[in-house]
Parts: structure tokens; sequence; C-alpha cells
């Protein structure tokens, strides 16, 4: 079964650092991974992906955000650097069989549970 399971959220100041990990279990090779953000009352909101060495960022996060990807490991990151509150939301990480890059989250199949992020002014 495919899992992917999401670490390191949490309360940080803004102008703070956190590091987002996903991890991919049950043996799939996922081409394309990344990361969407829900705040309370808002729909669901690309962040960043990664797919066969390219990535693409929300014009939100450019410059400030930096994806990667472990392929030995199956694992892809978040590095959020410079966080405003704005930015307080769960973080899912999203992943696809598909090797194109992708800004939708109806292009991903399978979604981890979430990461709360609390950034604080």
């Amino acid at each position: 079964q495919v899992q992917l399971v999401e670490s390191g959220g949490g309360l940080v100041q803004a102008g703070g650092s956190l590091r987002l990990s996903c991890a991919a279990s049950g043996g799939t090779f996922f081409y394309r991974m990344g990361w969407f953000r829900q705040a309370p009352g808002k729909e669901r909101e690309f962040v960043a992906t990664m797919s066969s060495g390219s990535t693409t960022y929300a014009d939100s996060v450019k410059g400030r955000f930096t994806i990667s990807r472990d392929n030995a490991k199956n694992t892809v990151r978040l590095q959020m650097n410079s966080l405003k509150p704005e930015g307080t939301a769960v973080y899912y990480c999203a992943a696809s069989n598909r090797g194109t890059i992708a800004t939708m989250a109806s292009n991903y199949g399978y979604w981890g549970q979430g990461t709360q992020v609390t950034i604080s002014s």
C-alpha cells in the first residue's frame, strides 16, 4: 500500500525557517512529487513541485522555498526560509507516477495526511 508521510511541521516565528520532509513507501517510484498547502477557510494551493530534475514554485514562495529529492530514499523535502504569517497552513505532500511538471492538485493521485505549519508574527 502506497503511503506518503510528512514530517517537520511546527510553530516558528516570522522570518524563521522550517524543513518539511515526505517519505513515500509502498514500492512505487514517483516521478512527480510536490507540496501544496491549505489555510483555514481557503482552497488548497500549489506551493512547489519537482519532476525529472525540473522544479516549479508558486510566485508567493519563489526565492524563499526550495524543493529537493532523494530518489534513493523516495523522499521529497521542502526547505522554507523567510517564513511569513500568511504561510500558516497545513502542508501536504503529493505524488504522481507521471513525469511532467504539474501545478494542479488534480494531477496528483497520492497525498499525505498533512503537517501543520504555524508562523507567528
